[in-house]
């Protein structure tokens, strides 16, 4: 069962309810070239407790084989984010974009009205990534693709930088943009820093690398959390760790 902490008493929502989803507990599906654990219901994994997440639908913590992939395949109205951890992943799609996406950075895929897209891993190692599916706000749109490299230095204060948005106010602050009042966070911290980050709706966190502790609730590697009740969440890194931070409205009816 997932773990339950700091249920939320203040109506001001300075305090929040933490659940903890561990990885052990996630959907698992190992298909030889592709091991993967679902944070939501996907393919043969089914939880009708763990459809969505507000307009968050689908987190992959994906482990895919080198020189192994996703061959071409559809997908449309759905905003498909790509962070890679380790490795990289190589994207082609029938609009004619092409691109290799590294660890710590990140591609965007806006389906819109369809799109055809095959990613593969083209290294020699392994590649880990957590593919991520936001349900838009806008149905029907033009469909795009877009990649960006990110800073790899340490966060040593303040907030985990803002890597996807589709917000105005992360206008020109080098996020890729989404089609939805969302937003992604992350970065590696330090052992032992602490940082408080600001949330619009509520977060489902993910737990990169290492380990460490979201208002007071300890997360290990690989394990997903849902903060609600709060916009602003205390990260303390008890190790260096890597962090997502995903924001996302409350309802999909909202999207």
């Amino acid at each position: 069962m997932p773990t339950v902490s700091a249920a939320q008493k203040s109506p001001n929502r300075e305090s929040g309810k933490v659940t903890v989803y561990p990885y052990e507990q996630l959907g698992h599906a190992d298909h030889g070239w592709l091991d993967a654990r679902h944070h939501f219901s996907f393919a043969h994994y089914w939880n009708d407790d763990r459809v969505h997440f507000g307009a968050l639908r689908v987190i992959n913590d994906d482990k895919v084989a080198a020189g192994k992939g996703f061959g071409a395949h559809p997908h449309d109205n759905m905003e498909i984010i790509t962070y890679v951890r380790q490795g990289a992943i190589t994207h082609k799609d029938n609009l004619g974009n092409t691109g290799r996406t590294g660890a710590g950075d990140v591609q965007v895929m806006s389906a819109g009205t369809g799109v055809t897209h095959a990613e593969h891993n083209l290294e020699k190692e392994d590649t880990r990534l957590y593919q991520i599916w936001i349900v838009p706000n806008r149905q029907d749109v033009q469909p795009r693709w877009e990649a960006r490299e990110f800073p790899k230095a340490m966060v040593e204060n303040g907030a985990l930088p803002v890597l996807v948005s589709g917000r105005i106010e992360d206008e020109g602050k080098g996020a890729l943009f989404i089609h939805q009042d969302a937003a992604i966070y992350g970065g590696r911290l330090k052992a032992g820093i602490v940082i408080e980050q600001k949330v619009k709706h509520q977060a489902y966190i993910l737990d990169s690398i290492g380990s460490f502790s979201i208002n007071g609730t300890a997360l290990k590697q690989g394990d997903g959390a849902e903060v609600t009740g709060t916009h602003t969440i205390r990260i303390e890194a008890l190790t260096d760790a890597e962090i997502l931070v995903i924001d996302v409205p409350e309802d999909t009816e909202d999207a």
